[in-house]
């Protein structure tokens, strides 16, 4: 919540999906954006709006990702996996993306937040912070 979020839903504390659907009242999410896939994927789809859009980024799981065919079936959703390439690899994308966290630095609307900032001669620590998970947000080495 101090970092901006209207809503938290704490999952291991709360259901996930009858806690998204209180807070759209019923309609539930039209994005989601996934991390994580794994188990939580099928309960993120329940908690969908007909027609969403899953976005799924990563796989921190580690587990496997079961496909929810009749949540995206009886809700006509859009799954899309996503690589950071995607855009690296295109220049124009790449020059559309630099423009727009260039120009959502300098107004103010983008907040990066830094975990920590490291000297480049405590590269090692860095890491060690890094391995940790303990960072929330980014981790920053000078040179």
């Amino acid at each position: 919540m101090d970092a901006g979020a209207h809503y938290v839903v704490a999952t291991g504390e709360e259901d996930l999906v009858a806690r998204v659907m209180e807070i759209t009242n019923g309609q539930g999410a039209r994005v989601v954006l996934d991390p994580v896939g794994g188990p939580s994927f099928e309960p993120l789809t329940e908690s969908m709006a007909r027609g969403g859009i899953l976005l799924e980024y990563g796989a921190l799981s580690g587990e496997p990702t079961p496909f929810p065919l009749f949540s995206v079936l009886g809700k006509s959703l859009t799954l899309k996996g996503y690589l950071y390439s995607e855009i690296v690899s295109d220049d124009a994308a790449l020059d559309r993306a630099k423009a727009f966290i260039v120009a959502g630095l300098e107004s103010g609307a983008l907040k990066p937040r830094i975990a920590r900032t490291f000297p480049f001669d405590a590269i090692q620590d860095a890491h060690r912070f890094l391995e940790s998970n303990d960072q929330i947000g980014k981790v920053v080495v000078t040179v």
